[in-house]
């Protein structure tokens, strides 16, 4: 089991590191590390801080996903959904919500925004060639296997 280390700022101080709800959980649950609420009108944008810096192991990733139950209720959600964070990153982990809904929505110190999951990253090598081999599907792009 690949570890990651997590490295608590200042302003982190009595929030719970990111944490699995359940046994089966994928992904770990982050938290808002902010002093003040934030309020985000309709089609709005923040990157919110979540008050830790981590390290994760070479030929990992940690993607950062919305959580669902906010997607639903209020349509709050991240426009660069999954977030990528890269095993050479030592910063915060900041997480760059958008607010899809009709209402403003307010964020709390503590609020769970978004869930985490480590997931392989290995590095391919690129090759140029001179021609692809064939495939049914062939150049066919979006929609071309769903229905017509």
């Amino acid at each position: 089991m690949p570890t990651v280390q997590i490295l608590p700022l200042p302003h982190h101080a009595g929030l719970p590191l990111p944490a699995y709800q359940t046994a089966g959980s994928a992904g770990a649950d982050v938290v808002a590390a902010i002093d003040e609420p934030i309020t985000l009108a309709p089609m709005a944008r923040v990157a919110v801080p979540c008050g830790f810096c981590m390290a994760i192991e070479p030929g990992w990733e940690v993607q950062i996903r919305p959580r669902s139950g906010l997607a639903l209720k209020h349509g709050l959600s991240m426009p660069n959904a999954p977030g990528t964070i890269d095993a050479d990153y030592r910063g915060e982990l900041k997480v760059l919500l958008v607010n899809l809904g009709a209402e403003p929505i307010t964020l709390h110190r503590g609020d769970r925004i978004a869930q985490m999951i480590l997931a392989r990253a290995p590095q391919a090598s690129f090759v140029v060639v001179d021609i692809l081999d064939a495939t049914d599907r062939g150049e066919g792009g979006f929609g071309s296997t769903g229905r017509r």
